[in-house]
């Protein structure tokens, strides 16, 4: 699904200016990260709606579609087939809820959005793959 390189993963990831613990993350840890700096954006959207300041509003959403765009859609692997498709297409379904939430000034669609990110963070994260140091001791016991 997410068969992006560790490379890709990492330039997708600075593009869309998140700093903290790119260059020790592997690439499941990458994207872990990319569905916490967009939730993050949101949040700090949704706390500007409700404080009515616009500037902080827009700047919020359009990083929030960089990290969804550049980050997220950028590391999907084609190769995945129908997920990657379907993914690509819920992708493209979020970017055009966040700006229709953020022209009408609405945390709806915003929530609604947070809420799928919410979901598919989740859902990556419970198939996270076991750390090395755990799988030598099975394979060890196995053989």
């Amino acid at each position: 699904m997410f068969n992006a390189t560790y490379n890709q993963a990492a330039r997708a990831y600075a593009q869309v200016g998140v700093e903290t613990g790119v260059a020790a993350a592997n690439p499941h840890r990458l994207v872990e990260m990319l569905f916490d700096g967009v939730l993050a954006k949101l949040a700090t959207a949704r706390e500007a709606i409700l404080a009515r300041d616009p500037a902080r509003r827009g700047e919020a959403v359009s990083r929030a579609i960089e990290i969804i765009s550049g980050g997220l859609r950028a590391s999907l692997d084609p190769k995945a087939g129908a997920i990657a498709e379907q993914l690509e297409d819920l992708y493209d379904y979020m970017t055009v809820r966040l700006l229709v939430g953020s022209t009408q000034n609405r945390t709806a669609e915003l929530d609604e959005v947070a809420g799928l990110l919410t979901q598919l963070r989740n859902a990556w994260t419970a198939i996270r793959p076991a750390p090395a140091a755990e799988v030598a001791p099975r394979v060890a016991a196995e053989v």
